[in-house]
């Protein structure tokens, strides 16, 4: 069982900037053993989907609509990954969640983190 926390959402303004993190704890947690690791988003009405995603090997994906602004990364001491965030859009607002999935295919969720982008 792996229980995950992000933080590190709020309010910001259009071409600012955002770090969310999400720390992983319990069993089995190591995200160094995971196979995947990303932050997905759902904004109001719409489905969830991926915003980006890091494998164990490193190799990241973006989203189109994310690319060039958005970085996530991790920490394997500090169990956490972070999404940071910059140039922020309107269209960003969303809550972003933390996913992992582990080795053996098991997909663990955030409660998810409120991101607001005025303009």
């Amino acid at each position: 069982q792996v229980q995950l926390v992000e933080s590190g959402g709020g309010l910001v303004q259009a071409g600012g900037s955002l770090r969310l993190s999400c720390v992983a704890s319990g069993s089995s947690s190591s995200i160094s053993g995971m196979n995947a690791m990303g932050w997905y988003r759902q904004a109001p009405g719409k489905q969830r989907e991926s915003v980006a995603v890091i494998g164990r090997g490193g190799i990241t994906n973006y989203a189109d609509l994310v690319k060039g602004r958005f970085t996530i990364s991790r920490d394997n001491a500090k169990n956490t990954v972070y999404l940071q965030m910059n140039s922020l859009k309107p269209e960003d607002t969303a809550v972003y969640y933390c996913n992992v999935v582990s080795r053996i295919g098991v997909a663990s969720w955030g409660q998810g983190t409120q991101v607001t982008v005025s303009t």
